[in-house]
């Protein structure tokens, strides 16, 4: 136990950081570490560590990865994003049409891929109209994570709640598609009262921006797969193996070299998650998570409903000290022994998604947009933290309200 508690410790300290001052680690190396210490030192062995790997959540994440690789090479995003945002007329109707965009895409697929993809195409419509910058990151960063919740497949968090759980992707869109959409709402209305003067009542300067040009073949052949997929998600065949089929029929279709969409996937996060499941699975094996159990579970409560808001409130301030996806991995060592497990699962996903839009180091997809965006972004932490904090608030406020009420009509 002792030796688990030190590797685990190291490893989430070094996952919550980003790096350790005195190790050349970023968080897919750590770990990596982690899980290789967890070997060493005896708490796992070798079979056990990779019995440990989830192989149907790397296997999700990685085939709806090569299908938004394919989409994003046929220039799908960029298109999509130009026509949505060159057809509103005023300020406020380009924020909504931002928020609503980005949150529409990310339901669909990895919200991390639609930031790159949309970020340039925002900060190129801002910049023709003359207008500020900021707000409209804002709007891409937090509707891309707000309709992420929808669904299983709109972020990596959400990847692990379906494997992990076994909520089928129907039953999970069925319950957090409402919340989901409700809180791109609450996005754009307080976004829109927190930059009233920022956007004002005028017509918007037309666009000089051409719009992107469609690789038509390629935009069939990927749309046909990505629409199989989802089909096959619908129809209740498992989702890593559904989403791989679908990925290497498109990469046998695309008419070009598979090494293409294969450079285009982020193979450090799956190290990462590979690396994170075996250090979780130390913590189970040694009893660390489950005297962690027994320290928040009298906060808990013993109801459903009063478990899924406690529990909620922790992923919200947990998913801010070691980042969302480690903690959703830690939750699936507590969850099953609380009174609702698909209840507390589908408000874990709830609460870690709209938490990435409290501090910019939240999500991935904040850091990303703010990245590229540069010093046209002119945003620091406490303004951030200030904006996001209402955003985050009203956003959980609606959306769990909303669960809980789904809930107490049987629907979920």
């Amino acid at each position: 136990m002792v030796a688990a508690a030190a590797v685990f410790s190291v490893t989430y300290v070094a996952v919550a950081a980003g790096r350790l001052p005195f190790l050349s680690l970023d968080r897919p190396a750590a770990a990596l570490l982690g899980a290789v210490l967890m070997v060493a030192a005896g708490v796992l062995s070798p079979a056990e560590a990779g019995a440990a790997v989830n192989g149907d959540t790397l296997g999700l994440l990685l085939g709806m990865m090569l299908l938004s690789a394919h989409l994003a090479e046929a220039r799908f995003f960029r298109w999509t994003s130009f026509r949505i945002l060159r057809a509103v007329r005023t300020p406020r109707a380009l924020l909504w049409a931002v928020v609503f965009a980005a949150g529409t895409l990310s339901a669909l697929l990895v919200n991390d891929t639609v930031c790159v993809m949309v970020t340039p195409i925002v900060l190129s419509v801002v910049e023709d109209a003359e207008l500020p910058p900021l707000p409209y990151l804002l709007a891409l960063a937090f509707g891309s994570n707000a309709g992420s919740v929808a669904t299983l497949t709109g972020n990596p968090q959400n990847m692990i709640v379906g494997t992990l759980s076994g909520i089928s992707y129907a039953r999970f869109a069925a319950a957090l598609a409402l919340p989901a959409l409700a809180s791109l709402v609450v996005v754009a209305l307080v976004l829109q009262r927190v930059f009233r003067e920022d956007l004002p009542r005028r017509a918007l300067t037309p666009t000089r921006l051409e719009p992107p040009e469609l690789d038509l073949p390629l935009l069939a052949r990927a749309l046909g797969a990505t629409t199989l997929a989802v089909a096959g998600f619908l129809a209740g065949f498992p989702l890593a193996w559904t989403a791989l089929f679908a990925a290497a029929l498109c990469m046998a279709v695309a008419g070009r070299a598979p090494r293409e969409a294969l450079q285009r996937v982020d193979w450090p996060l799956l190290v990462f998650f590979a690396g994170l499941f075996v250090v979780v699975a130390g913590v189970g094996r040694s009893g660390i998570a489950a005297r962690m159990y027994d320290l928040i579970a009298p906060a808990l409560g013993g109801t459903a409903p009063r478990q899924a808001l406690a529990f909620g409130g922790f992923a919200v301030v947990a998913s801010q000290i070691v980042s969302n996806v480690p903690f959703v991995l830690l939750a699936g060592e507590w969850i099953p022994r609380l009174a609702e497990p698909r209840l507390l699962w589908l408000a874990t996903a709830l609460a870690a998604t709209l938490a990435g839009n409290l501090t910019v180091l939240g999500s991935v997809a904040n850091l990303i947009v703010l990245e590229l965006a540069g010093s046209r972004a002119g945003i620091g932490f406490w303004r951030f933290f200030r904006i996001g904090a209402v955003v985050t608030a009203s956003t959980l406020a609606v959306a769990f309200a909303i669960l809980l009420a789904e809930r107490a009509a049987g629907l979920v």
